[in-house]
């Protein structure tokens, strides 16, 4: 066709023109995989710009992020005028009148190029097309970038295309507001927004002049020109920035000569506004959200998603100051038992050589025997050598010279904790704690720990035998036991004991038996409903994990979560409806649009009977004598009428502790412990859940119910709906002082070479069961001085400190009439 223009001028023209566009087609089609990626209308519509997601607690506050780039997206009446104009001036003075290409710049940097004077003449725009598309990224490239120069080319004639469809589609200021949101400025830090939040602390409209050159300078060098690394080079670059502002008539001669002789003042500032980085509750909600995010498309580090969780910000914060607290005191009290020898112990009382073992699990084990096969003796000096290693303290983390066997004999001897709390009423988890430093303990102790019950097990014993038809009156007596089993065709048999060694031989209710934590009674009601159904009844509650159904089931040698543990004993006070926990309760996109909600799955597998009586046993531990929740009393706890449910738990030889604590609107779980099993305390004195989980739950519920602002108050549980129809009437006698009591499963096995310590325990205050109404909730009554024996010490200071707080309760109350 070519051939009818007979003006070979027009001719030849026409056939370059005619080439250039079939060139630039086959460029866009990624012609036979030629050329790769280049972004089509519809991208350059709708530019994805990598946006970390939010996560957010259930009030609204800040708490994490999930990026690969960290980046906060601005509008353009966001940013201050001044880093527009360093930006055009610094990078594309004639931005606002070019097509996307600047041709005369372009010309000119290649005659300066030709003269060996090396200039860029990319604008704003092209430099856009290739952050955002990433133009130059391996995956964009196609069979042609394998030839030297054509790798160089056709990646810069993509960027034109780009540039001049994006000039098409957009208004000038709309690029640049995409180009200053998807820039790095170094240190992890992408886009104006989390720049000037990074080394200002400031928002990115309240930039001065001298700062936003600052950071326009760095963008031709973010490593050269790093005001954090090399101060002296971005205060030269800052002042360039300076010039070319003045150059341009952005600034005035006496403002440029004022802002060059003015320091780089930076300030560190949290980058992204309230995060603590990465945490438990940040690395469990990934978990939470991954099966979705695959289902619905979603990526949580590129698609700018806000996260809001069921998380309370004050009852975590409040959670996370009891953790801190009591794990103090209690890793101060483990170091104090064991002194300097090492805690790593059997149930035998054998030393076990943890470090070995724990050196040869290591990865890099296996490669140095490869490595140094015929050399042991370097591989042992490969472990011992020192270096320098930032580790975990409680007075915060401190550098030293550690060498790998000093690390694991060091975080060998560390005691961890994992807490959840959730509202069994719509199944939102209010608190989680996963440990005591994310940053040095990765592991979560609430959802990933699998950890021995102990006595916390117990009350699904109970529960089964509730629905064999037992009433909390039935009795059975404290004696030993001798059970029968089966194992490998033989018959064997099972002597529980319980933790103080001895039998006290009385009748006692099965609340009060419970209450007491009474491991031979424990072990005779399994016996009469079946092991099997104690199990069958803890996995209708909520325990997922598998569980043995041996005769000893009931004292907890099983492996759950606290997460299981807690869903479990949210179906007693849930009225018999186990609500599985949900951890999100809604996702929504940037513009606050929902996108999802999440709502707990519901089912009803016990009575409202069932479990009201549940509630009523639980709650012996604080109003039976000798109950092992009684510690609570230590605290300011029983105003108001105030009830509590609870169960503490002791595995063998007191490596596990445990405290699951029940009030009228919240269930608590609790465990303490080390991450090695063969690390634990030596008796229930220093060990047990009395004394080591059962704190963190009072001092948590201490510092919920002293700040209105939670919405949480004292107060009794709630009036049975239904007609109870068991006896619950069967108040226990007061007999002489239980000095001996402790809840532990130490002794449960048929090792009883060495009993341990016994731990003492003062004079409870005497509870006395009225008889309820009918369909009642019986009230317990306010705690008074045992008259049977004389009042200890402990227990002198505490009907003293009632007295006190009563008194101050009448002073008030007698002002409050003087001013009426």
């Amino acid at each position: 066709m070519f051939k009818e223009i007979r003006n070979k001028y027009i001719r030849y023209s026409s056939i370059v023109l005619f080439c250039i566009i079939i060139f630039f087609c086959a460029l866009q089609l990624n012609f036979l995989w030629l050329f790769g990626y280049s972004p089509s209308n519809k991208d350059i519509k709708a530019p994805t710009l990598r946006v970390g997601s939010e996560l957010y607690t259930a009030d609204g506050k800040l708490i994490g992020r999930y990026y690969k780039e960290n980046r906060t997206p601005v509008n353009f009446n966001e940013i201050a005028p001044s880093v527009i104009n360093a930006l055009v001036a610094t990078e594309d003075v004639r931005f606002y009148s070019h097509m996307g290409i600047d041709f005369r710049s372009l010309l000119s940097s290649g005659i300066s190029t030709a003269t060996g004077d090396k200039r860029g003449a990319s604008t704003i725009t092209q430099q856009l097309a290739k952050n955002l598309y990433r133009t130059r990224y391996n995956k964009s490239q196609g069979l042609l970038s394998h030839i030297p120069l054509l790798r160089t080319i056709i990646p810069k004639l993509k960027e034109w295309l780009t540039a001049v469809k994006l000039e098409s589609n957009y208004s000038k200021n709309d690029i640049i507001t995409m180009y200053l949101n998807t820039v790095s400025f170094g240190n992890n830090a992408y886009g104006i927004k989390t720049a000037a939040r990074v080394y200002f602390d400031k928002q990115a409209n309240e930039l001065d002049i001298p700062e936003s050159a600052l950071l326009i300078g760095m963008l031709k060098g973010t490593s050269l020109y790093n005001p954090i690394k090399n101060p002296e080079r971005a205060l030269e670059r800052r002042n360039v920035a300076l010039a070319q502002m003045n150059k341009y008539n952005y600034i005035n001669t006496a403002q440029l000569d004022s802002f060059k002789n003015k320091p780089i003042k930076l300030k560190e500032g949290r980058v992204d506004e309230g995060s603590d980085g990465d945490s438990y509750l940040r690395t469990a909600v990934d978990k939470y959200l991954e099966k979705w995010c695959e289902e619905n498309g979603y990526d949580l580090y590129e698609d700018g998603l806000k996260i809001y969780t069921t998380i309370d910000s004050k009852l975590q914060k409040y959670a996370e100051e009891a953790v801190s607290e009591q794990m103090k005191t209690i890793q101060k009290r483990f170091y104090n038992v064991w002194g300097n020898e090492d805690p790593w112990e059997d149930s035998e009382k054998k030393k076990v050589d943890y470090p070995e073992r724990a050196k040869k699990n290591l990865p890099i084990y296996a490669l140095l025997q490869k490595k140094f096969s015929n050399s042991p003796d370097s591989i042992e000096a490969y472990f011992n050598k020192k270096k320098k290693m930032k580790i975990f303290t409680w007075k915060g983390d401190r550098d030293t010279l550690f060498s790998t066997m000093d690390s694991i004999r060091y975080y060998g001897k560390i005691m961890n904790t994992g807490m959840m709390t959730m509202d069994p009423f719509n199944g939102k988890i209010k608190v989680w704690v996963g440990g005591i430093d994310h940053k040095f303990f990765k592991y979560d102790h609430v959802n990933q720990a699998k950890r021995q019950a102990g006595s916390t097990f117990k009350p699904f014993a109970y529960l089964a035998a509730l629905e064999s038809g037992m009433s909390p009156c039935d009795k059975f007596t404290d004696k030993p036991v001798r059970i029968s089993y089966q194992e490998n065709g033989k018959t064997e048999y099972w002597e529980p004991r319980n933790a103080d060694w001895s039998n006290s031989y009385r009748e006692m209710s099965l609340r009060w038996a419970m209450a007491k934590s009474v491991n031979t009674i424990t072990a005779q009601v399994t016996e009469k409903v079946g092991a099997e159904n104690v199990v069958k009844w803890a996995h209708e509650c909520g325990i997922d994990s598998h569980l043995a159904s041996v005769p000893s089931v009931s004292l907890g040698p099983n492996d759950v979560t606290v997460y299981e543990m807690v869903k479990a004993y949210s179906t007693f006070l849930n009225g018999g409806i186990r609500t599985e926990p949900i951890l999100v309760e809604k996702v929504t996109d940037q513009d606050d649009n929902i996108i999802e909600e999440f709502k707990p799955k519901t089912k009803r597998t016990l009575t409202e009977e069932i479990a009201w009586l549940m509630l009523y046993m639980l709650r012996g531990g604080m109003e039976e004598p000798g109950g092992t929740s009684q510690a609570l009393w230590e605290w300011d706890l029983w105003k108001n009428n105030n009830q509590i449910g609870g169960k503490t738990g002791t595995s063998s030889d007191y490596v596990d502790a445990w405290y699951m604590g029940v009030t009228k609107d919240l269930v608590t779980g609790v465990w303490v412990g080390c991450d090695e099993r063969t690390a634990h305390f030596k008796n229930g004195e220093t060990g047990e859940g009395s004394r080591t989980a059962l704190p963190i739950f009072a001092k948590f519920m201490e510092k919920v119910y002293k700040d209105p602002s939670t919405g949480y108050t004292m107060g009794p549980f709630p009036k049975s709906k239904v007609k109870i129809t068991r006896d619950i009437d069967c108040p226990t006698p007061r007999y002489s002082v239980d000095t001996t009591s402790t809840d532990s499963m130490a002794v449960d096995s048929t090792n009883f070479d060495v009993p341990p310590v016994e731990e003492t325990q003062p004079v409870q205050p005497e509870i006395v069961v009225p008889k309820p109404e009918e369909n009642k909730t019986p009230e317990p009554a306010k705690p008074q001085p045992a008259a049977e024996a004389p009042l200890t010490k402990k227990e002198e200071r505490q009907l003293k400190r009632k007295q006190r707080q009563e008194e101050k309760e009448r002073e008030k109350e007698r002002k409050k009439n003087e001013q009426q």
